[in-house]
């Protein structure tokens, strides 16, 4: 059916292509080609119209695919009708091949823009059914991460074959490409040494999207910078620090480098507060304001709250108030709260829990001699 539709269409673009001498040829075929376009443009545009009206109320999702195909779709029934009407223009052998492989580049290219449309729209319909703006967002991180990541890498993939195909169009291009692989010695050697760091990165990009060590909005610690992530591109991270400053990291570091990731397993994480106090320092006190402070915070995931020594130096003791909240920037507001307050009670209600130095002053012996003390130098020399 279609080819019969074409072929009648030559027939009448062909007959009207018999035009009167006095009109120059390059005129019919103008006049031929540019209403080829025209009439696929106004095609294109009727079917869309009556699709988006068709789908306005029914399927949402669909008038969102409409959208994002409409170029596309609008440039490959543009090479179409140029397909149609090139054999019916009165036009030179040269200048029809030129034409031709014109067309025959356009194609390969609107298939490549095809090709990443289609990979888009698979990826946004796919990552509907995640939000991330809820508290336990593990999973939906999860999938957003590997599929923003796997999409750069088939982006990549698309335009280099696309770009090889475009290419091998050209007779020279082909000829010059299997001799350069046929002869890669020493030139391939030195591309691929060149092409190292970009490799590595494209290569890390795909392990990260696998395996995951590094999610979006994970918190983690890089180079004692603590921060959020908050772009995953195909050659470096960019890291949201808690000051709005944004560190950029490059891929390959989180598979070579240690890090910390505070939300690798769960959103919700846990903190501590260490305190530095004198050994006169009421535990128990101490233990019931904490308790006090955290339950009264909004912050809080009410799971736990823990106070204990963990260790005891010469000058003071450390006591660890070990606490919870639901994701990291709630562990770190609290952990500054808790430390806040504590200080504040420690202060107010027990001074004397605060780190001190002590300094013992010994009074001398009297003299045997019913003087007055002896020399300091005398005292170390008779061992007193």
């Amino acid at each position: 059916m279609w080819q019969d539709f074409s072929r009648n269409i030559q027939i009448k673009l062909t007959e009207f292509g018999r035009a009167p001498s006095f009109v120059p040829p390059w005129a019919v075929s103008f006049i031929i080609l540019i209403g080829a376009l025209v009439a696929a443009w106004l095609i294109h545009g009727a079917i869309l119209a009556s699709l988006w009206r068709f789908f306005y109320d029914r399927r949402p999702y669909l008038r969102t695919i409409l959208r994002a195909t409409k170029n596309p779709t609008r440039l490959a029934l543009l090479l179409i009708a140029l397909a149609i009407a090139l054999p019916a223009a009165p036009l030179g052998p040269d200048t029809k091949s030129l034409l031709v492989r014109a067309l025959a580049l356009a194609t390969i290219c609107t298939f490549g823009w095809i090709a990443l449309t289609i990979v888009h729209i698979a990826a946004d319909l796919y990552l509907l059914n995640f939000r991330i703006d809820v508290e336990d967002n593990l999973l939906a991180r999860k999938h957003i991460t590997q599929v923003r990541v796997l999409l750069r890498a088939l982006d990549t993939v698309i335009v280099l074959v696309t770009l090889g195909f475009a290419l091998m169009t050209f007779e020279a291009v082909r000829q010059y490409g299997v001799s350069l692989f046929a002869s890669a010695g020493a030139a391939g050697m030195i591309f691929g040494l060149a092409a190292q760091p970009v490799l590595s990165n494209m290569i890390a990009g795909i392990q990260i999207a696998m395996t995951q060590p590094i999610r979006l909005e994970d918190a983690v610690t890089v180079q004692n910078e603590y921060g959020w992530i908050e772009e995953i591109n195909g050659t470096y991270v960019v890291i949201r620090l808690w000051d709005l400053r944004r560190l950029i990291v490059p891929l390959n570091f989180f598979i070579q480098q240690p890090f910390y990731n505070w939300t690798r397993q769960a959103a919700a994480n846990m903190g501590y507060v260490l305190l530095y106090l004198d050994y006169s320092a009421p535990i128990d006190r101490i233990r019931a304001k904490a308790s006090e402070i955290v339950a009264k915070s909004e912050l809080w995931s009410g799971k736990v709250i823990n106070v204990q020594v963990t260790n005891a130096s010469a000058q003071a003791i450390e006591v660890r108030v070990l606490l919870s909240a639901d994701n990291a920037a709630n562990t770190s507001n609290l952990c500054a709260e808790v430390r806040e307050k504590l200080i504040g009670f420690l202060h107010r209600e027990h001074p004397e829990a605060l780190p001190r130095q002590r300094n013992e002053i010994l009074e001398m012996p009297p003299r045997k001699d019913g003087g007055g003390a002896p020399p300091f130098h005398d005292t170390l020399a008779k061992g007193a």
